[in-house]
């Protein structure tokens, strides 16, 4: 590797808050001096990243649970990368760490936030899926909030995703049946034999709410809510008394901009929560930030015995991250979307 002064950083910036589905415009590619690492820091070049629902969040400025990128701002996001450059005592040059460099080709960090990874014990970018954020979500919000029992039935939204895919096995894992919900035959198709899912119903079919229930004919214990919109709607009416609705996420209202159209659904939502005794919680997975460990844990011997197995999408180049990043709002992607960034 050459001098740090001969070198140039690509990076993604918020050009403009997004009105409804984000547009290229509201983001920009541009070119700036690589820094010299200073005392106790690090230079790290970037080998993969994340992308995941959680960004359009972050290009809005309306009051959430974290701070927004600011217009100009590097998009944040969790990455892969490796130490190229240090000054730290605790990093050498070539490890690999756990970051969140965000949208650009190298970081200068003073350590806060590194995870040194090992690819001996499993591969790197399972860091930013499985065996990471989206992981730790699934096993988490499942586990803590949805507490499935052994016999009970498990539903979860976009169940072919990084966070989906997890929630299913690990309920199956307990001894629960998981039923997916997925878009496209594909998608259907690798949740149920693949991934081992009792069962999977396709979102885009017309018939969702009838299909949905003929594949739950004891009701739904668990819910585990990524998208809202029509889902949400075939789901409700199949909620057993006493069934436990962790809410993950919400992508199909993350482009709105104002109320959504047609009746209101508040009243009859609140009726069967009153009804039914039903507990909907909504969750950040930091929440649980001191249950990581048993997680690596638990989840690490599952992967490494391939009980939980992981998909991952690959697009190349840092240049194409915000055409997959819509792509993934509108659910093209099939499994942990990932950028690899290095060009090397």
């Amino acid at each position: 590797m050459g001098r740090v002064t001969d070198l140039v950083n690509r990076r993604i910036v918020l050009a403009a808050r997004p009105v409804g589905e984000p547009v290229p415009t509201d983001l920009r590619l541009e070119t700036v001096p690589v820094p010299e690492p200073g005392d106790g820091q690090v230079l790290l070049a970037v080998e993969h990243l994340s992308l995941d629902p959680y960004m359009r969040g972050r290009m809005s400025a309306a009051k959430s649970y974290a701070a927004p990128v600011e217009v100009g701002q590097v998009m944040e996001g969790g990455t892969v990368a490796r130490v190229v450059r240090s000054r730290d005592g605790r990093f050498a040059e070539g490890d690999l760490v756990l970051s969140y460099s965000g949208w650009q080709e190298y970081d200068v960090s003073d350590g806060t936030g590194l995870r040194r990874l090992d690819p001996d014990v499993a591969p790197p970018t399972t860091a930013l899926g499985v065996l990471g954020m989206p992981g730790f979500t699934a096993w988490a919000g499942l586990l803590t909030i949805g507490r499935p029992q052994p016999g009970e039935t498990v539903v979860v939204a976009a169940a072919s995703g990084a966070v989906g895919s997890a929630v299913g096995q690990i309920a199956r894992i307990k001894g629960a049946r998981a039923v997916g919900i997925a878009g496209g035959p594909d998608k259907c198709a690798y949740v149920r034999d693949v991934l081992g899912f009792d069962a999977c119903v396709d979102h885009r079919a017309p018939d969702l709410a009838g299909r949905l229930a003929a594949v739950c004919p004891d009701g739904v214990d668990v819910y585990f809510e990524n998208v809202g919109g029509a889902v949400w709607d075939a789901v409700l009416p199949l909620l057993n008394p006493f069934a436990r609705v962790p809410v993950c996420g919400l992508v199909a209202h993350y482009n709105e901009t104002g109320e959504a159209p047609g009746p209101d659904r508040l009243t009859g939502t609140m009726r069967a929560v009153l009804t039914k005794s039903l507990t909907i919680r909504g969750f950040i997975q930091s929440e649980f930030a001191d249950q990581r460990k048993a997680f690596y844990a638990e989840a690490g011997e599952w992967v490494r015995s391939g009980r939980l197995q992981y998909r991952e999408d690959v697009v190349d180049g840092l240049e194409n991250a915000p055409a997959a990043f819509v792509d993934l709002l509108r659910g093209k992607n099939f499994g942990k979307l990932l950028v690899r960034v290095s060009r090397s």
